[in-house]
């Protein structure tokens, strides 16, 4: 016969219950209760013959027949199994009887249209589940692994801790069944699926029984380094918490039934005082003595049972000599759940017998009779019950017949003795007064590792700042990628989903974790390069005016004269403003900058330009006027030059005014063509103005060139033709250039390459147009002679 202490441990928390209610004068005065046991061996035929015995009150059971010689049936507690508690609770339910059970977690036991009289003192395993999941998520184990039997009982508890996992976010790796009926075929494809796993993490809601079979083949498998959590039905076994599994088991995690202390319960076993045994033959206690102490005590019929291997009995053993269930104090939460129920069926009771006609709950205000009353009415009691237990705690039951759900978190730690023990690390309360349901000491827990390092059970680690979560096609949310932030944008926190947009005037740092304000981007004097082509336009304008004072000291010179003084006056005038305009595009480009810089430039260059043309068309006329009776001879006067120089820039004038007028330039901060920076320039306004005003130049030194080019074979005396040719050529040649350098430039380079435009053009003209007339004034006076050009003219 199987005899097991916590079942008799659970029996002995039933006597002492009664008997306390029954000492009681404040708790149905007068009035003593009483109970029977019935053992149905785990057989549910048994279970239900013996339901029909209760309600029949004999000893046969005759359906819809009740004969009670002596007090009538008040409550049935019971089953621990929820299958057997299932078939109770279909039969009591037809007669109103109510019914209690400590063990029975089924969540199908919850549904009041089937079974409206059933109440329990143990959680649903809705309440454990859901707790299970909360302890994953907390943890941060977001790729676990779930096996649970293949009955009601893990199927609806795996159900539950799944659909709340992924309420979370988080993901299964796998959801096996253990089947008892293919446990030869099934037992070793779990293990493999455990081995072959990435999931760290395993849940258990499984009884010991086929978790210990699982376990054996693992250890066979050398399947290691996984932490389990268990569900209450193993957390805290016995048949596991052996050395065998240590290595397996050794940091495991889960829930167990809350366990509480029964003021006098330890002194009522006896534990620390003597012990009288009862020695007949099949006594409980007899049969309880031999189990704890392993040994038996002699039968004087029959002498031989005893052998040379078999302790004999005395009776004089002592209990606390013995660390086990039975003496663990700390260990009562079957009897403990017991003992609750035993304290509300008396208080129930009591609140029945202390109903005052009138003021009763039934019809016409009537009360139930304590001696003869219906199971329906002291039903009605037990539904609006509250009870104050020792602890201080207050329970009564809710609209489904359970008690607020409570669950002792428990560790599994190898001690130093090498005996396995379950610590209590925390508790799950759902009716918590301050709100903290989930309560966990994580510096009390040790790990599989050894450690207090909480184990880690990702698909993939999480990925840090600067990165964001993009999930894998055909993959679970948790096996994601990281991806680098875009451009522009930063994610500050771990495993982010999004990255975000820094504002306008900022930029993500190298790691796209945070954003930074922007570099700012222009051409000022402090740089390098804003000073360099400072100081250059700055001598470069001075350049024209001692070539000013040379023409001027030899104006009266043919070479002076041939070059027509007054417009190479007004031409070099005109050179050196275009090296000061460049001052117009170096500094922080305001809105007066803005307006002035690109009209400057067109217009002094057109002057320019339009000087260098009316000297080729002079150049032109006079060789053609030279012919006699020619009527070219009146346009060679001065002033044609003055009017094709006003004319020219007319023109120009009339577009930059026009352009000023309908779309001025106006400084803005570039923040599209470099990352990162804010470029401060001036946006043009409308480009098609800017090219405008651009492509007349280039029309006008077209024109110069061409005409120039046409005009260089002339007598030497006029031969500057082939100046303004080559001058025109360098000029044109610099800003064909300058278009394609300055749409492939950025920021400030923009800028500067339009200033080695004008830098390059001007210097240009000066070179080509004036330092060879200057090399023969200073150098070459013999050639600035009205003989000298004449004879090249005779040759």
């Amino acid at each position: 016969m199987r005899f097991l202490l916590e079942t008799y441990k659970q029996y002995q928390a039933l006597i002492f219950a009664l008997e306390e209610v029954n000492r009681r004068f404040d708790l149905l005065p007068n009035i003593t209760l009483g109970f029977q046991v019935y053992d149905s061996c785990a057989v549910l035929q048994r279970e239900m013959m013996g339901t029909m015995l209760m309600l029949t009150g004999q000893a046969q059971a005759i359906p819809n027949y009740c004969c009670q010689k002596n007090s009538q049936l008040v409550a049935v507690l019971g089953h621990s199994l929820s299958t057997t508690s299932i078939l109770m609770a279909h039969i009591l339910g037809l007669y109103r009887y109510p019914q209690i059970s400590h063990y029975s977690t089924s969540s199908v036991l919850s549904d009041r249209t089937q079974f409206f009289s059933f109440f329990r003192t143990v959680p649903s395993d809705t309440f454990q589940s859901q707790g299970l999941a909360q302890l994953l998520i907390h943890f941060g184990w977001t790729w676990v692994g779930l096996i649970a039997t293949g009955n009601d009982y893990g199927q609806l508890g795996i159900q539950v801790i799944k659909q709340e996992l992924i309420k979370a976010g988080y993901c299964v790796a796998f959801t096996e069944f253990v089947l008892s009926n293919l446990a030869d075929k099934n037992i070793p494809y779990l293990a493999k699926v455990i081995k072959e796993s990435t999931a760290r993490v395993v849940v258990v809601f499984s009884s010991d029984l086929f978790f210990a079979l699982l376990l054996d083949k693992m250890l066979s498998s050398s399947v290691t380094g996984r932490t389990f959590v268990a569900s209450e039905t193993w957390s805290t076994s016995s048949l596991l918490s052996t050395e065998k599994y240590a290595n397996i088991l050794a940091g495991s995690i889960g829930f167990a039934f809350h366990s509480s202390t029964i003021p006098g319960f330890r002194e009522y076993l006896n534990i620390d005082s003597g012990h009288k045994v009862d020695t007949s033959d099949k006594s409980l206690s007899k049969i309880f003595w031999e189990k704890m102490f392993g040994c038996k005590f002699s039968d004087k019929k029959k002498p031989s049972d005893l052998n040379n291997n078999t302790n004999a009995c005395t009776g004089n053993e002592e209990l606390k000599s013995v660390n086990n269930i039975y003496t663990d104090m700390t260990n009562l939460r079957g009897s403990y759940n017991i003992y609750i129920s035993i304290q509300i069926i008396a208080k129930s009771l009591h609140n029945l017998y202390s109903c005052q006609e009138g003021k009763g709950p039934f019809f016409n205000k009537s009360c139930g009779n304590i001696r003869n009353f219906k199971p329906w009415q002291l039903l009605y009691y037990l539904k609006n019950v509250h009870v104050n237990l020792s602890n201080g705690r207050q329970v009564s039951f809710d609209r489904n017949g359970d008690l607020p759900a409570v669950f002792d978190i428990v560790n599994w730690q190898l001690g130093a003795d090498g005996v396995m023990k379950q610590v209590k690390v925390g508790t799950y309360d759902t009716a918590a007064t301050d709100g903290n349901i989930f309560m966990i000491n994580t510096s009390a827990i040790m790990w599989n590792s050894g450690t207090d390092q909480v184990p880690v059970s990702v698909c993939r680690q999480s990925c840090p700042p600067g990165f964001r979560k993009t999930i894998r096609q055909d993959q679970p949310p948790c096996c994601f990628q990281c991806v680098p932030c875009p451009q522009g944008e930063i994610s500050n926190h771990t495993d982010s989903y999004d990255c975000f947009k820094c504002p306008w005037d900022m930029w993500p740092n190298v790691k796209k974790q945070t954003c930074f304000p922007k570099t700012t981007d222009f051409l000022s004097y402090e740089g390098p390069l804003g000073a360099t082509l400072t100081a250059t336009s700055a001598i470069s304008c001075l350049v024209p005016f001692p070539i000013l004072g040379l023409f001027f000291n030899y104006k009266n010179t043919p070479i002076v004269k041939a070059s027509n003084y007054s417009l190479s006056c007004l031409l070099l005038v005109s050179i050196s403003l275009c090296f000061l305009c460049i001052l117009n595009f170096i500094g922080y480009p305001n809105a007066e900058k803005c307006l002035a810089r690109q009209v400057t430039f067109g217009m002094v260059f057109t002057i320019c330009i339009s000087c260098i043309l009316a000297k080729t068309v002079m150049v032109v006329l006079a060789f053609m006027a030279t012919k006699p009776d020619s009527s070219l001879r009146k346009w060679t006067n001065i002033w044609v030059s003055y009017m094709i120089i006003f004319l020219c820039s007319l023109i120009q004038l009339i577009l930059c005014i026009s352009w000023l007028i309908n779309s001025p330039p106006f400084p803005e901060k570039n923040i599209q063509t470099q990352p990162g920076i804010i470029i401060y320039e001036c946006n043009e306004g409308s480009p098609t103005a800017f090219w405008c005003m651009l492509g007349y130049l280039g029309l006008l030194s077209t024109i110069s060139f061409f005409v120039a080019f046409l005009a260089r074979r002339l007598p030497d005396s006029f031969n500057e033709a082939k100046f303004i040719t080559f001058s025109m050529l360098a000029f044109i040649s610099v800003w064909v250039s300058f278009i394609p350098a300055s749409l492939s430039s950025r920021g400030q380079y923009v800028i500067a390459m339009e200033i080695f435009a004008i830098l390059s053009s001007s210097w240009a003209l000066v070179i080509c147009m004036f330092i060879p007339k200057c090399v023969i004034i200073l150098f070459k006076p013999s050639m600035n002679s009205r003989e000298k050009l004449m004879a090249k003219v005779i040759d």
